[in-house]
């Protein structure tokens, strides 16, 4: 049997609240982070990502306070991002009990820091993100954006994407800001262009507004994860009815 797919709620978090905005700004409250992670783990979601969105722009470091009450209420993995600047930085994450870290800008400005991360704490524990946007001063076009979707890099995404996998990333958390909270469905051309070139997982974010937006993420776009916000932040589908709806669409996931 084929390795099962994974659903992936996102908590974009801003001083202690999770928000929600559109291609990443125009953000406003959708809830409380730990009331939210684990009304997310008793519905059967199979892994968490906690983003501290404002983090890297503020140039400070990720609330390690909340992602330990997080990391208290949960039993699935957990990913965390957001202000690592080092090393250091991510070893507290990972004390305060993420499983995994995820890092975009200090990727893209400092290579190397995969590299370091993979040898001391494992590629399993390695997730680079990256934020991409159509573009037509790139070859695929598709380009690199770093500092939470603000500044452009000229950096073509899948060559990018191969990169960070020769780096020693274990998974790619590809977002398509031009379908960030959009709910009009994920960049089917820009995950597939990504998921064909890499053999490490790839979870598509930015867009998923419905269950078959999230089965076609996972099928047309070739990706090994569904992350989303808004549809499960809102009450709009729940996880319970997104895994049905997939497993009757012969999608492998794990059901409770």
């Amino acid at each position: 049997m084929s390795v099962a797919k994974r659903i992936i709620p996102c908590l974009d978090v801003d001083a202690g609240r999770v928000m929600k905005g559109r291609s990443f700004v125009d953000l406003k409250v959708a809830g409380e982070p730990v009331e939210m992670a684990l009304k997310y783990s008793r519905e059967g979601a199979d892994e968490l990502v906690f983003l501290d969105i404002t983090a890297t722009i503020e140039y400070r470091k990720t609330l390690l306070n909340i992602v330990r009450q997080v990391a208290e209420v949960l039993d699935i993995p957990f990913t965390v991002g957001g202000g690592i600047r080092n090393v250091e930085d991510a070893y507290e994450i990972l004390r305060n009990g993420a499983d995994k870290v995820s890092i975009n800008t200090m990727a893209v400005e400092n290579p190397p820091i995969i590299t370091e991360l993979s040898k001391r704490y494992g590629s399993q524990c390695v997730v680079v993100a990256i934020d991409a946007k159509r573009s037509n001063k790139v070859l695929s076009g598709f380009e690199v954006y770093t500092y939470a979707a603000r500044k452009p890099t000229s950096i073509d995404a899948i060559n990018w994407a191969k990169q960070v996998e020769r780096l020693g990333a274990g998974e790619i958390l590809l977002t398509s800001i031009d379908r960030d909270g959009s709910k009009q469905g994920y960049d089917l051309e820009l995950t597939s262009k990504v998921a064909i070139n890499v053999n490490i997982p790839v979870i598509a974010s930015g867009g998923g507004g419905s269950p078959e937006h999230l089965y076609k993420a996972l099928t047309i776009g070739r990706a090994d994860a569904a992350l989303a916000a808004s549809i499960f932040h809102y009450n709009e589908f729940s996880i319970p009815f997104v895994k049905k709806y997939l497993h009757k669409r012969g999608v492998n996931v794990r059901m409770l």
